[in-house]
């Protein structure tokens, strides 16, 4: 929660209604959202998701990606970005997708630019006034 979604999401329950009113809103309006990454080593651990989402604070839809802690900087936030940019381009027909980060997040500062992406502006899309980056690519 760091990183990502409602930071006042304190119980199961209001992760639970986030999860409803969003996620699960977008696949059903715009046939994407947010995937569930399993680790096929161990009997299909969940280890993160990574997806795509159409904001509307953003013009673009966006590509998001978060993965438990032990998961991090082990490559699988690249291996599961490539196949949603892929997915984004051959099966949505996007040609611009969008990321967002905060300043401070520096491994997905790294890794959107090692995806292609180019740092854009700073923004406040949301009410918590938070300063965030904002990058794009071209697909």
């Amino acid at each position: 929660m760091k990183y990502i979604g409602d930071r006042n999401i304190k119980t199961v329950k209001e992760a639970e209604t986030y999860i409803q009113n969003t996620h699960f809103k977008s696949y059903k309006t715009k046939g994407f959202g947010f995937y569930k990454m399993l680790l096929k080593e161990e009997k299909l651990k969940p280890i993160g998701s990574c997806g795509l989402v159409k904001r509307d604070e953003l013009e673009h839809v966006d590509i998001g990606f978060a993965f438990l802690p032990e998961y991090e900087g082990k490559g699988f936030g690249y291996e599961s970005s490539v196949e949603i940019i892929k997915l984004a381009k051959e099966n949505f027909k996007l040609d611009i997708l969008q990321a967002m980060t905060v300043p401070y997040n520096f491994n997905s500062i790294k890794l959107l630019e090692k995806l292609g992406f180019t740092y854009e502006k700073r923004i406040k899309p949301f009410e918590d006034d938070e300063e965030l980056m904002l990058f794009a690519k071209t697909l």
